[in-house]
């Protein structure tokens, strides 16, 4: 038996170690560690309500959108009201556009370099994967950069700025969007379009989201298209990662993009015999007995966050999530599998849960669908109308903002008293991706998904492990709020 620490995994930072207990090559245990503490939640106690809009989403210069929509919707529920629905529109379209660009950024510069590795040399496929993918001078990121930055234009019409706008109010959205640049949205999304469907599908919008079943997806993957989601498609299915990375069998979605009365994707969870249920947000709590805080309430709504560096059986500075006492993966898969997705459904009763393979497919399938329901939400928008109600906060109130990450579920827990924030609880989907062992021993998703993965005698350095821990996409500024 030995016992390894690897990191840092992550490509845009490194505040990720995974302590891994390996016999014979095959992890047995493993331990993930957040090692930056940030201290976001106590920053915004004691400050004016709408101070979180302005702090909060600088928590993280990647889901920036994420964090503050998530921060207006605390916001807004804790006054009781409801945004205008051009500024639900509006939202949904930044919002989609952040979550678009955090996919392929992830696929294109953190999940794919990883098979230009020299492990795969003997592969047929390790030169074309090399010209494509190699870090910084693969051809595909070098076409897949210029079409992020255009994409993110979205944010200048919609918010002004990227990242840390102040565009984003409890009653929508400040900036109106007129005639002209309605046309501008329309043109950078037909763009984009055209690249989706030239660079990364090899395919048609519509061919994408009429597969199915996994033997359509087999079927797509053996076409002569040149796109990557093909090639990646001929990877995964080449080293079977759909049987690498299993999660815990438990996914959480809060639903995303909502319009004031329903969602494009909605909230629930998936258990593990494949049945949606209802999400019952009350049975979300958080556990710190592996992590350097000090004991506290499970509720979010009641819970303090105050470091304990000095802590016995500690290993990191993320709590462990739970719902209904069980950890939970949540994604882009959690939130197909959740809105009953016909290809996501059947690739985890085949696979029996998710996988390495079903992340990035779900990930890239949802790619397609945002493109599409933007697209509507930009012809729904009426301009005469306003994009952001009026609203007022509560003196004394508590409340919560649940939506989706491209990571996925994240979560804003906020207290009112005299005016001022009591507590403010932050779960992002890292945190409960990445989570460590609760009270009870029970492994986080990525833990237990990384339990019995054989490292073919490489240890930290195996393009396997990498694989697995990529596959959740890990943001750990966030988890470390």
């Amino acid at each position: 038996m030995s016992r390894i620490v690897a990191g840092p995994f992550n490509r845009v930072e490194g505040d990720l170690e995974v302590t891994l207990e390996i016999n014979d090559g095959v992890i047995e245990k493993a331990e993930v560690t957040t090692t930056l503490y940030r201290g976001f939640e106590q920053i915004l106690c004691g400050r004016p309500g709408l101070d979180a809009l302005v702090i909060a989403p600088r928590i993280c210069g990647i889901c920036s959108v994420s964090q503050s929509i998530a921060a207006s919707t605390a916001l807004r529920n804790l006054a009781g009201g409801r945004a205008a629905p051009n500024g639900y529109l509006a939202a949904n379209l930044a919002h989609a556009a952040e979550n678009i660009a955090d996919h392929l950024t992830h696929f294109y510069l953190f999940f794919m370099p990883d098979f230009a590795r020299e492990e795969y040399a003997p592969r047929p496929w390790h030169d074309e994967t090399v010209r494509r993918f190699k870090a910084v001078s693969g051809s595909a990121s070098a076409r897949f950069l210029p079409m992020r930055r255009r994409l993110l234009e979205v944010m200048g019409v919609v918010a002004g700025k990227w990242p840390h706008s102040l565009a984003f109010q409890p009653g929508g959205t400040t900036r109106a969007i007129d005639i002209g640049e309605r046309v501008q949205l329309a043109s950078l999304l037909g763009e984009f379009q055209l690249y989706l469907e030239e660079a990364v599908f090899g395919v048609s919008l519509e061919t994408i989201l009429a597969i199915e079943t996994a033997l359509e997806l087999d079927e797509f993957a053996a076409s002569p298209s040149l796109g990557d989601f093909p090639f990646f498609l001929t990877l995964a299915d080449d080293l079977q990662l759909s049987g690498v990375g299993k999660g815990p069998g438990l996914l959480l979605s809060y639903g995303a993009y909502h319009d004031g009365q329903s969602s494009l994707l909605p909230a629930g969870m998936m258990n593990d015999q494949g049945r949606v249920l209802p999400l019952d947000v009350t049975g979300i709590s958080e556990d710190v007995a592996h992590a350097w805080f000090a004991e506290t309430d499970k509720r979010p709504t009641e819970a303090d966050t105050v470091p304990l560096i000095a802590k016995d059986g500690a290993y990191s500075w993320a709590k462990a999530p739970r719902l209904a006492g069980s950890p939970a993966e949540t994604g882009a898969a959690a939130r197909l599998a959740v809105a009953q997705h016909p290809l996501i459904a059947d690739l985890l009763a085949k696979d029996g849960g998710t996988s390495v393979k079903t992340r990035i497919v779900a990930r890239l399938v949802e790619t397609a669908i945002l493109v599409h329901a933007m697209q509507g939400w930009l012809r729904q928008l009426r301009l005469k109308d306003e994009f952001c109600s009026h609203f007022a906060l509560p003196d004394d109130a508590v409340a919560s903002g649940l939506v989706e990450a491209a990571r996925g579920a994240l979560g804003h827990w906020v207290s009112l008293r005299n005016g001022e924030i009591s507590r403010y609880q932050i779960i992002a989907p890292t945190t409960w991706n990445f989570s460590p062992r609760d009270a009870a021993g029970i492994p986080g998703p990525l833990e237990s998904a990384l339990a019995g993965l054989d490292t073919g005698g490489l240890g930290a350095q195996s393009a396997a492990l990498q694989h697995v821990i990529r596959s959740f996409d890990p943001c750990m500024v966030c988890t470390a709020h």
